[in-house]
């Protein structure tokens, strides 16, 4: 069994989480995956697809961020000769592929609008329109959504449609990354050392009490796919002793700061607001090319709390 085949970890929200795709699995529920990147979702998508009635039938997963908006769309609905340049004989598209399957669509939050419309109508009528066609087609495909965007917040700055948000959104599951897991990294490790030490025939590397203590107080950017990578390097190149912090690739001696804490700089210990506001709110407009909506987002704060404390600062 690979490393990308299994969902370990005691976490009490990845229990949850498994309890609910056995519950679901079994249904043709559309399902939303949200978490950051690298915390899994694939993995969560191909778990629903070994419990349900599809489980034999097609899966295709499609990267929505890898293709253009022109591609992706002859890509997901076909298209008939003609329709474009180029166009020299009809091609069906991955819904007709996965007719009586499951198309999974990672980042659908890179979908155009137009191809959000579309794409809504199909899960609303199981019918779509070939690019140059004049009539419609039907399929029978599951839709799995995976985001690792925040879509409520995109919706909120029209860059998602509301309505097929509420629509995938049926059911909705959530990762929790790596950095709120901290129990379930011994674990993982255990499991990355084991596979890699096979694969790459050595003994499995052991960690020291002090170097896994550093691990734990990481930050995770990369999530599992990080941890996952790291055990490999840590495999590749093995020790016959137990790895010690500074034998860590540069990067893991220091506890990386939060995203919010790098965006706007602020001190490692937190910050006193009355002293930070104006540059907060300064870095914030000038992040967001003075967007009053995505600012106070980014703030969280109201917009009209923004624009008071904008025009109280005098940076109107």
């Amino acid at each position: 069994m690979t490393p990308s085949e299994t969902i370990i970890g005691n976490d009490p929200a990845l229990k949850a989480l498994l309890s609910s795709i056995k519950k679901i699995a079994p249904t043709d529920v559309t399902v939303l995956i949200t978490g950051e990147t690298g915390t899994g979702k694939e993995l969560v998508a191909n778990a629903i697809l070994k419990n349900s009635r599809r489980k034999n039938k097609p899966f295709i997963p499609l990267n929505c961020a890898a293709l253009s908006e022109s591609l992706i769309e002859s890509e997901l609905f076909g298209y008939c000769k003609g329709a474009f340049t180029g166009a020299i004989a009809d091609k069906g598209g991955i819904l007709a592929a996965a007719h009586s399957g499951t198309l999974f669509l990672d980042e659908i939050n890179s979908l155009s609008l137009s191809v959000q419309m579309k794409l809504l109508r199909f899960i609303e009528t199981g019918e779509y329109l070939p690019i140059g066609a004049v009539k419609t087609y039907k399929a029978d495909v599951r839709i799995i959504a995976a985001s690792n965007a925040n879509l409520e917040q995109q919706v909120k700055l029209g860059a998602f449609r509301k309505d097929l948000y509420f629509r995938i959104n049926i059911v909705p599951l959530m990762l929790p990354p790596l950095r709120e897991r901290p129990q379930d990294i011994e674990l993982l490790i255990n499991h990355f050392m084991g596979y890699f030490a096979e694969k790459y025939a050595v003994t499995p590397p052991s960690i020291s009490a002090e170097t896994l203590a550093k691990l734990h107080c990481y930050f995770w950017p990369g999530n599992i796919r990080e941890l996952r990578n790291l055990c490999e390097n840590l495999a590749i190149f093995p020790l016959s002793r137990p790895v010690e912090i500074t034998d860590l690739p540069r990067g893991y001696l220091q506890p990386r700061k939060t995203e919010i804490e790098k965006l706007f700089e602020l001190p490692e210990h937190g910050f006193n607001w009355p002293e930070q506001e104006f540059n907060l709110i300064r870095q914030a407009m000038v992040k967001t090319k003075g967007n009053y909506q995505q600012a106070s987002l980014l703030l969280g704060m109201s917009r009209d709390a923004l624009y008071y404390r904008v025009k109280k600062r005098g940076l109107l």
